[in-house]
C-alpha cells in the first residue's frame, strides 16, 4: 500500500502478489506448465493493452500463454479447435465486445466447460447466479466465476472488506456498495456475487438503478433484483461505504462530491473513472484491478490441472 494524503492507494499488484505466490506453489505440482491460449478478434487498444499483461504475467510466473489474432468471423471455429487440442488446458477470450450482440454469449458459450477460464459458460452462470458454489456434491471442486468479478473479491477480501468472523457466504453483510457497470461480462455478474455474499448492492447504468440484495437479515438463500425507480447516483452513492467504477472511455468522470467520507473506491475501467480529488474523500483507492485480474485466470489453470493429474 501506498501512502496519500487522506487516503491510502493499494496497487494491483499488491493484491496480485499473495495470489501469484499461491499460484508458483501450485505450479510445483504439475508435472508441465500450463498453457493458455488466448483469442483477441477485435482492434480495441485496451484489450491489445490486456493481452500483454496477460502476456508478461504469465512468462513471469511459469505459465504457456499463445495469442492468437483472428477475424471475428473465424473466432467459433478457432473456439471450437482449441476446444479438442489436449494440449490447451485454458481458452480465454481477450475483451468484449466481439460483436456487440447475443453473438458474443453464444460464443462464451461454446467454451468447453473445462477451458473455460473466465466462468462465462452456462453452467458456471448458472451456478453463479442461483448462488451454487460447488461443482460436486463433496464441495470439492469450487464453480468457476468470471475473472474480473472474481478479482474485485479478492481484492475486497485483500482489504479485510469481507468480515472474516462472519460465516463464509454471508461476509459482507451491512455493506452497502455501488457499481457504476451492469454489463453482462462485468457489472452484473458483480452484482450477483456481492449480493449473494450478503452486501446491498445497487447496479448501475443508463437504464437506472436496479438493487441487488438477500433480503432483509440476508434471510434469502439467492439475491433478488429490484428495480429502484427514479432513484440515481445521487440517492445511491452516499449511502455507499464501497464504490466500484467500470465505464469504458476517457469521457466519463465519477461525480467524487457525492462520495461520504471514508469510502473506498476501485476503478475496475481501462480508463481512470475517477479524478485525482477522490484522495480527499477516500479512505483506500484501487486505481486499477488488472494484474489481479490475470492472476484469477492463472489461478484456474492450476485448480484444473491438479484436478486432471490426481490419482
Amino acid at each position: 500500500m501506498e501512502a496519500s494524503a487522506s487516503c491510502k492507494v493499494v496497487l494491483a499488484g499488491s493484491v496480485a502478489k499473495s495470489l501469484l505466490a499461491e499460484v508458483a506453489q501450485g505450479l510445483q505440482r504439475l508435472e508441465r506448465p500450463p498453457f493458455l491460449a488466448g483469442f483477441l478478434a477485435n482492434s480495441d487498444p485496451a484489450a491489445r493493452m490486456y493481452a500483454d499483461w496477460t502476456d508478461r504475467t504469465c512468462k513471469e510466473n511459469g505459465f504457456i500463454f499463445q495469442l492468437r489474432n483472428v477475424d471475428r468471423e473465424e473466432l467459433e471455429e478457432h473456439i471450437l479447435t482449441a476446444n479438442h487440442d489436449d494440449s490447451v488446458d485454458g481458452i480465454r477470450i481477450i475483451y468484449y465486445p466481439i460483436w456487440g450482440t447475443r453473438q458474443d454469449q453464444y460464443l462464451q458459450q461454446i467454451v468447453d466447460v473445462s477451458k473455460d477460464v473466465e466462468g462465462l459458460c452456462h453452467r458456471y452462470v448458472f451456478n453463479m447466479y442461483q448462488n451454487v458454489r460447488f461443482l460436486d456434491g463433496n464441495k470439492l471442486q469450487k464453480s468457476v466465476l468470471p475473472c474480473t468479478p472474481l478479482a474485485v473479491i479478492k481484492i475486497l477480501e485483500y482489504l479485510r472488506i469481507y468480515n472474516e468472523i462472519i460465516p463464509y457466504g454471508n461476509r459482507l453483510f451491512g455493506h452497502f456498495i455501488t457499481i457504476v457497470n451492469r454489463s453482462e461480462v462485468v457489472g452484473r455478474p458483480l452484482a450477483a456475487l456481492l449480493a449473494n455474499d450478503g452486501a446491498c448492492v445497487y447496479s448501475v447504468d443508463v437504464t437506472g438503478i436496479q438493487q441487488f440484495t438477500r433480503g432483509e437479515g440476508i434471510k434469502n438463500k439467492r439475491h433478488d433484483v429490484i428495480e429502484k425507480k427514479g432513484w440515481t447516483l445521487e440517492d445511491c452513492v452516499p449511502l455507499s461505504d464501497v464504490v466500484i467504477s467500470g465505464v469504458p472511455g476517457e469521457s466519463y468522470k465519477f461525480p467524487i462530491h457525492l462520495l461520504r467520507e471514508g469510502a473506498v473506491c476501485i476503478n475496475i475501467s481501462s480508463e481512470k473513472n475517477f479524478g485525482p480529488s477522490v484522495k480527499d474523500k477516500a479512505s483506500i483507492y484501487v486505481p486499477s484491478i488488472g494484474k489481479t485480474t490475470i492472476g484469477m485466470s492463472n489461478n484456474f489453470k492450476i485448480r484444473k490441472r491438479d484436478i486432471d493429474t490426481e490419482p
